[in-house]
C-alpha cells in the first residue's frame, strides 16, 4: 500500500526520509546537549571536591601543629578537632573513590559533547545529501551514541537540573542560534 502512495512520486518519498532522518538528528543533538553539559557539571564538581579534599587536611593539620594554638591549653579541644579533621578527611575522600568516577566522566563528557556537534552538523548539512549518504553517516553517529550510552555512566541528578537550567536560559548557546531559538518560540 505504501508503495502505491509513493509510486510515481519518488522525490516526495526521498524528502520524507530526509525530514524524518532530520528530526532524529535534532532528538539526538538535544539528548546530547543536556547529556554532555549534565557530565561538564558533574566533571567540574569532582575536580572541586578533590582540590578540597586536598586542600583541607592540609591547612588543618597545619593549624593543629601550629605552636600559637597548640601551646596554649585553651585550644586543646580545638587542636583536636583541628587534627581529627586532617586525618579523617583523606580517609573519606579514599572511601568514596572520586578519583574514580573523573576520567570517565571527562571521557564521556567530551563523546557526548563531539556527538552533540556531529548529530547538529548532519542535522544541517546530511539533508542537501543523498539520502543514503545522509543515513551512513546518520548510523555511524548512532554506533557511537550507543557505544556511549552502554556505559550507563550518571551523573547526579543535581547537575541535570543545573544543566538544563543553564541550557534553557542559553548559556550554551551563540548569539545565531539565540537568535533562531527566539524566532521558532515567537512563531
Amino acid at each position: 500500500m505504501a508503495e502505491d502512495f509513493w509510486h510515481g512520486h519518488p522525490d516526495r518519498m526521498n524528502e520524507t526520509a530526509h525530514d524524518a532522518l532530520k528530526a532524529q538528528c535534532e532528538q539526538q543533538w538535544e539528548r546530547c546537549l543536556y547529556t554532555s553539559n549534565t557530565l561538564l557539571i558533574w566533571l567540574r564538581t569532582l575536580r572541586k571536591l578533590r582540590i578540597g579534599f586536598i586542600i583541607t587536611p592540609i591547612v588543618f593539620g597545619t593549624l593543629a601543629s601550629w605552636d600559637l594554638i597548640s601551646s596554649d591549653d585553651r585550644f586543646r579541644v580545638l587542636t583536636a578537632v583541628l587534627a581529627l579533621v586532617a586525618g579523617l578527611v583523606p580517609a573519606i575522600y579514599a572511601a568514596l573513590k572520586l578519583d574514580e568516577h573523573m576520567p570517565t566522566a571527562a571521557r564521556l563528557a567530551g563523546e557526548y559533547k563531539n556527538l552533540e556537534i556531529l548529530f547538529k552538523d548532519l542535522g544541517r548539512i546530511g539533508p542537501k545529501k543523498t539520502f543514503a549518504e545522509f543515513e551512513a553517516e546518520y548510523k555511524e553517529a548512532r554506533e557511537r551514541l550507543e557505544a556511549a550510552n552502554k556505559e550507563s555512566y550518571t551523573a547526579p541528578e543535581w547537575c541535570f537540573n543545573r544543566a538544563r537550567a543553564k541550557i534553557e536560559k542559553g548559556d550554551y548557546w551563540f548569539e545565531e542560534e539565540n537568535q533562531s531559538r527566539n524566532n521558532r518560540i515567537d512563531e
